[in-house]
């Protein structure tokens, strides 16, 4: 993403001399030395976990990870139960309850709160074969979803227009950190170079965790997830990655199960991963989850119209879109969306052909074929993608 918008900065300012970098490498490799020492989770020796792995578990039993997302809106539970049959469908999986005083969702005279299965994905953490995790939405004991739940109504939306065949491909950036919330591979004093080589870079002075994201993607494809590539992001440390397009609900149920699983990885290296928009202060690139949206209309020769109309309904709502575009309606998203370092401006709705610094862009690509889809930049990266999808569903489809 450094070098998409030409003329932001001057060649002397985005790559430091020399023996300025060698410096700064030399700090970091340095600082890397201890930079785990506080992680308690790299002090346990994973292969002891190895030998239980290796036991032969009964076939007709099933480890089952239930995953639910929490009252913030942002953050996954989950916890493991062993059913005594292998389910066919997530029809055949039971709900369970779980006490949402603990995750800010339920008061303790009454903290009894639902789990629904909604997804399955085999499970890459487990030894079983069939093994699972399911994902979840949450209910209060009268029934109705629980206010962290937009998955639900998401569900009502599309469950009106499957007729248009909405499709949603998502972009989740993120960062890692060390457990003291330092940039991993960042040197404890100072910064790094400043922005430039690391975007889809090479190189141990311009990519940390490469093992981590790839572990991340081979975990994905195994679970089931349509997983779409990866590559390293603008700032060190910083990673992206894809999923999708997929119609309806799959790609959010994708993007929550992609996240569970990114940071189980992340928790056994003892890495840190934040979904943070804005980790680091000044000129460092955000962190969003770009959302590309299409409809069969808009797949369609011609379909150049339809995405105009769309943006132009878009562009209507804006408020609306930016309060379900993270979970603070827009607090986290002001950090981010300043109206440079390839972002919009928060306060103002805007479009164009291949350009980043917009709120919605249309790709050259599809510009050129005159039909396609058309990319939401304004969701943050630790959004809930069903208020997203949702949103988006509801201005551009069922003209709310």
């Amino acid at each position: 993403m450094a070098f998409r918008v030409a003329g932001l900065f001057l060649k002397r300012e985005l790559v430091a001399p020399a023996a300025q970098q060698l410096r700064l490498m030399r700090t970091s490799r340095v600082a890397n030395a201890q930079f785990l020492v506080n992680s308690p989770n790299t002090v346990l020796d994973k292969s002891i976990l190895l030998r239980y792995r290796n036991l032969e578990t009964p076939a007709n039993r099933v480890q089952a990870t239930y995953l639910w997302i929490d009252g913030t809106g942002e953050h996954i539970r989950l916890k493991d139960r062993v059913l005594d049959k292998v389910p066919t469908s997530v029809d055949d999986l039971p709900d369970w309850q779980y006490d949402g005083s603990s995750t800010y969702q339920a008061h303790g005279e009454n903290s009894d709160t639902t789990l629904k299965p909604r997804a399955v994905y085999r499970d890459p953490f487990k030894p079983g074969k069939n093994d699972i995790i399911v994902m979840c939405d949450t209910y209060n004991a009268d029934g109705k979803p629980t206010p962290s739940n937009k998955r639900a109504a998401f569900q009502d939306a599309v469950n009106k227009i499957t007729e248009q065949e909405p499709w949603f491909g998502i972009e989740q950036e993120y960062t890692l950190l060390d457990v003291d919330g330092r940039p991993f591979g960042w040197p404890d004093n100072g910064f790094p170079a400043p922005q430039g080589p690391y975007y889809c870079g090479v190189g141990a002075d311009r990519v940390y965790a490469r093992d981590l994201v790839e572990a991340h993607a081979i975990a994905c494809l195994y679970a089931g997830i349509d997983f779409a590539g990866t590559n390293a992001e603008v700032m060190p440390a910083q990673w992206e990655y894809q999923v999708g397009p997929s119609n309806g609900l799959k790609a959010s149920d994708d993007l929550w199960v992609s996240r569970y699983i990114l940071q189980r990885i992340a928790e056994e290296y003892g890495v840190v991963v934040t979904f943070d928009p804005k980790p680091m202060e000044g000129q460092w690139n955000g962190a969003g989850a770009h959302t590309n949206f299409s409809t069969k209309a808009m797949r369609a020769d011609g379909g150049m119209k339809a995405i105009e109309e769309a943006i132009e309904k878009l562009s209507k709502h804006h408020e609306r879109h930016i309060k379900a575009y993270d979970p603070k309606e827009g607090k986290d998203n002001e950090r981010r969306l300043v109206g440079r370092l390839e972002t919009s401006s928060i306060d103002k709705f805007s479009w164009g052909v291949a350009n980043r610094a917009v709120s919605v862009r249309v790709p050259r690509g599809v510009a050129t074929a005159g039909k396609g889809y058309l990319e939401d930049r304004r969701p943050s990266s630790n959004c809930d993608p069903y208020a997203v999808c949702g949103a988006i569903v509801r201005t551009c489809l069922l003209n709310e």
